[in-house]
């Protein structure tokens, strides 16, 4: 590659997207290990704005992003000889850092290979959020047929790609929106129920006989919470994988025992690709999936690289559906 200068987003401080601004910068080299992929899109999630807004500890000045898809342009030294991580390929990963960039160093076993007709905003969107949802649905619960999951947040990205996988695998899927355009969505998406998130736990035992759901996959946190204990069944899990509406504040032990000695789980992408192995297995599910036309990744808007500002005022507004990316 000739180029050996490129635009990357970086934050010199903490702040609103604001702080956000395209900078020219060296293009970097991979290192042992490393490939550096041109950037074809990128992956921006919630993560990214609590990490500019200083809620989550970083060093600045900052380069966010930890998703993305492109070409490799260069391999490191130790990188295996193997043609999907070889220059030309295509990949995507969920685990690089410093994505809002043109270019992106990530490490060869964290990077996912793309097929070459594939769209490259297909590949950008689905890595982070198509992992999060294979992993809640195939390993935290092993969902099957009979089994009867409500999931909050259901029109967004990994609950749109969750209900798909959902009813892959045949269960019923009950989905909690907060406006009628989203409850639609997730009809769309194959949803059996949706319902708004009033005193959904009452409604969802109404819908279950009484008997409560086998699982509840909960990302909204501190104001669900508490229903989604009262949603989930004797010896039923309740799945709590994110707080959009804040942490869900300590938790006493005894309440597991008096709801029906219940499971909680809160886990976390990075638990759930712990190799290469579990990675590439993950993602060829995903990659069987899309390719029989039996899931659609969403994209809800597109940026230029430049404007990552107001994709953070976008994302931080809530009013958006499927996935934002950034396109260099």
């Amino acid at each position: 590659m000739s180029e050996t200068t490129m635009q990357a987003v970086m934050a010199e401080e903490a702040g609103g997207p604001e702080v956000l601004r395209a900078r020219d910068v060296a293009v970097p080299e991979p290192g042992p290990g490393q490939l550096l992929v041109r950037t074809e899109a990128t992956g921006v999630n919630f993560i990214e704005t609590y990490q500019r807004s200083g809620m989550y500890s970083v060093d600045f000045p900052f380069t966010p992003g930890s998703e993305g898809a492109g070409v490799i342009e260069a391999v490191g030294s130790d990188v295996p000889d193997d043609a999907a991580v070889a220059v030309g390929a295509r990949v995507a990963t969920a685990e690089a850092s410093g994505t809002y960039a043109q270019y992106f160093l990530v490490d060869a076993d964290k990077a996912l290979p793309v097929p070459d007709d594939m769209d490259p905003q297909i590949a950008g969107a689905l890595p982070l959020q198509g992992l999060t949802a294979h992993y809640l649905v195939r390993s935290t619960f092993q969902l099957t047929p009979d089994h009867t999951a409500v999931i909050t947040a259901a029109s967004g990205g990994v609950g749109g790609l969750a209900i798909q996988l959902m009813k892959r695998i045949g269960a019923t899927v009950i989905a909690l929106t907060s406006t009628p355009e989203k409850a639609e969505t997730a009809r769309g998406l194959g949803a059996d129920h949706v319902l708004p998130y009033e005193n959904f736990a009452e409604k969802v035992r109404e819908l279950t006989g009484g008997r409560g759901a086998d699982v509840v996959y909960d990302s909204v946190g501190k104001s669900t919470f508490d229903e989604s204990i009262k949603a989930t069944r004797v010896r039923g899990t309740t799945v709590l994988f994110g707080g959009s509406s804040g942490q869900v504040p300590p938790f006493d032990l005894q309440r597991l025992n008096s709801s029906g000695s219940l499971y909680v789980t809160r886990p976390s992408l990075a638990y759930y690709t712990l190799d290469r192995d579990e990675r590439t297995w993950r993602w060829g599910e995903l990659m069987d999936a899309v390719s029989a036309d039996e899931l659609t990744v969403r994209v809800g808007g597109t940026h230029a690289l430049a404007d990552a500002a107001e994709a953070h005022r976008d994302l931080e507004g809530r009013g958006t559906q499927g996935k934002l990316l950034l396109l260099p």
